[in-house]
C-alpha cells in the first residue's frame, strides 16, 4: 500500500451518497476514487489563476467563449475508458472478449465512436 495521508471533509448529503454509490458500483474504495478525482482535476500543469486588474473599481466584462470537443472518429482504448468513465482494463477485457466492437491495429485496440455508441445503446 502507498503512504497514505489522512484528509477529512465534509460533503454535501447527496454528494457523499453518490460518492458512496460508486465506489459500491464500481467496487472500489472512496479513497482510491478522491485520489483518482485529484490525480485527473488537479494537474498544475492544466490549472491556471487568471488575474485582472484595472484602474477604478468599475465592474470589468469580459468575454468567455464555449467551444465543444469534437471526439475522433476512431477511439484508444485510453480514450473509450475516460469516454466511458470506466478503468481502461475493463475496456481491453471487454474487446478481447468480443462484446465491445473494436479492432487491432498493429497490437493496439482502436474503436469507432459510432459503432461504441450503438453498442451502448443496444446493450
Amino acid at each position: 500500500m502507498t503512504d497514505r495521508t489522512p484528509l477529512y471533509v465534509r460533503l454535501p448529503t447527496a454528494q457523499a451518497e453518490r460518492l458512496r454509490e460508486a465506489a459500491y458500483q464500481l467496487g472500489r474504495s472512496k479513497q482510491d476514487l478522491v485520489a483518482e478525482l485529484v490525480a485527473r482535476y488537479a494537474d498544475t500543469d492544466t490549472l491556471r489563476r487568471v488575474t485582472v486588474e484595472t484602474h477604478d473599481d468599475q465592474l470589468t466584462v469580459g468575454h468567455a467563449e464555449f467551444r465543444p470537443l469534437v471526439p475522433p472518429d476512431v477511439l484508444t482504448v485510453a480514450q473509450v475508458a475516460e469516454w466511458l468513465q470506466v478503468d481502461p482494463t475493463a475496456i481491453e477485457e471487454l474487446a478481447e472478449q468480443g462484446d465491445l466492437p473494436g479492432r487491432k491495429l498493429a497490437g493496439e485496440w482502436r474503436f469507432a465512436r459510432e459503432a461504441v455508441l450503438d453498442w451502448l445503446a443496444n446493450r
